[in-house]
């Protein structure tokens, strides 16, 4: 069942593909069966076994308000509630560890949520504990760390920038990825950093290293990230990549510069 090939629609995702789900025993294979689910089983399941039952009347309340949530913001709303009982550093069986190495990615996405929540940590702690999330082997909890981060980051841009320079020198891929995307001007899901869009180069040290990286899941966020900053500053990206592709003749770069000036007037 692990193997298993995703539904392309929620009303086929199968009845015991679903329980496992929400008993915390399954990992979701696509969007759709996320979409699937219901939370709030998946939280009377997995809570009480790490001593968080207590939290679960304020999730349900949360889940019975009159406008559905949505995945993402069921999850942000679970993981603010479970933020409240986390504290760090964190112990190897405290409820926080447990649900960062739990088994169903949805439980770690509630994890790394609950960072956007957690007012004791600084900016340079935040990025360590995120970390193991931005190298999760799941996508969507991938997605979830770099979105749990993002204002931390933008209140505090020439911090961040500093701190995240290092991980563009990082030999997973997801790593490097997550330097690039969690510091988008743009961004998908997500408020703009503004001072980026008008002056994107203070991110320059980030996307230098990764102008002709070797993974296809790093180029597409940089192309991404030039592709953000040509709405603003197109001038910039066409200096920036033209430079690029003379000291970088490579078919990565080439791929990069190619999508980063998608948006752009010829």
């Amino acid at each position: 069942m692990q193997d298993r090939k995703g539904a392309r629609r929620r009303s086929e995702v199968p009845a015991d593909v679903l329980e496992g789900l929400h008993r915390g025993e399954l990992q979701t294979v696509n969007l759709v069966e996320l979409l699937a689910m219901d939370q709030h089983k998946l939280a009377i399941a997995v809570l009480p076994a790490v001593g968080l039952a207590a939290q679960l009347s304020s999730i349900e309340l949360m889940m019975a308000a009159s406008e559905p949530l949505t995945s993402v913001q069921a999850m942000r709303a679970i993981g603010g509630v479970l933020a409240q009982k986390f504290t760090f550093p964190a112990g190897p069986r405290s409820a926080y560890t447990r649900l960062r190495n739990h088994k169903s990615d949805v439980v770690r996405c509630w994890a790394a949520t609950a960072l956007q929540f957690t007012e004791c940590l600084t900016l340079a702690e935040k990025l360590a504990e995120v970390r193991v999330f931005a190298a999760d082997p799941h996508f969507g909890v991938r997605e979830m760390a770099w979105m749990a981060v993002r204002d931390a980051i933008a209140a505090d841009l020439e911090h961040a920038l500093e701190l995240l320079e290092p991980w563009t020198l990082d030999p997973d891929p997801n790593i490097r990825r997550f330097a690039s995307e969690v510091s988008r001007p743009r961004g998908v899901w997500c408020k703009h950093i503004e001072p980026l869009k008008s002056d994107p180069s203070p991110a320059l040290p980030l996307l230098e290293p990764l102008k002709s990286d070797n993974s296809k899941y790093v180029r597409d966020s940089v192309a991404n990230w030039l592709n953000d900053a040509s709405k603003t500053r197109a001038d910039w990206v066409k200096s920036v990549v033209g430079r690029w592709q003379k000291e970088s003749p490579t078919s990565e770069t080439s791929y990069i510069a190619r999508r980063a000036l998608r948006s752009t007037k010829a």
